[in-house]
């Protein structure tokens, strides 16, 4: 399957799956009235899809890989955050390993994109020649 779009991509679809997942839980109390916090998770599951998709929108490899670490650390943070939120029981476990779950497929989908495009010989779209 040609890749054509940033929409395209199944780890941007999961991504943006996690982020209106988060968006669901942190709606609601007591995470809701935790505004700071809130506003972090949020901007950290975002930033996950956003990352995906501008490095995507480069059209070359090497700044593609650069966003992609960025999206994978953004990934991460979310996770170190799903932690807090059962620690202050603003979710419970099971929310808390489903949520976690997903953003460790994430992170993995992320890496093995990035080892593909390491091993890849074509530079991005940007450098096709017309």
């Amino acid at each position: 399957m040609k890749i054509n779009r940033f929409e395209d991509l199944e780890v941007w679809q999961e991504s943006r799956s996690l982020c209106k997942k988060i968006f669901s839980v942190t709606n609601q109390k007591p995470f809701k009235t935790d505004f700071k916090f809130r506003s972090q998770i949020l901007s950290s599951s975002g930033s996950t899809m956003d990352n995906i998709a501008e490095g995507f929108e480069r059209g070359g490899n090497k700044e593609f890989l650069q966003f992609l670490s960025i999206a994978k650390g953004s990934c991460g943070e979310v996770r170190s955050q799903l932690y807090r939120a059962l620690d202050f029981e603003y979710i419970d476990i099971m929310v808390f390993e489903e949520l976690l779950n997903d953003s460790e497929i994430i992170s993995r989908k992320i890496s093995n994109l990035m080892l593909h495009l390491r091993k890849s010989d074509m530079k991005g779209p940007k450098y096709r020649q017309p």
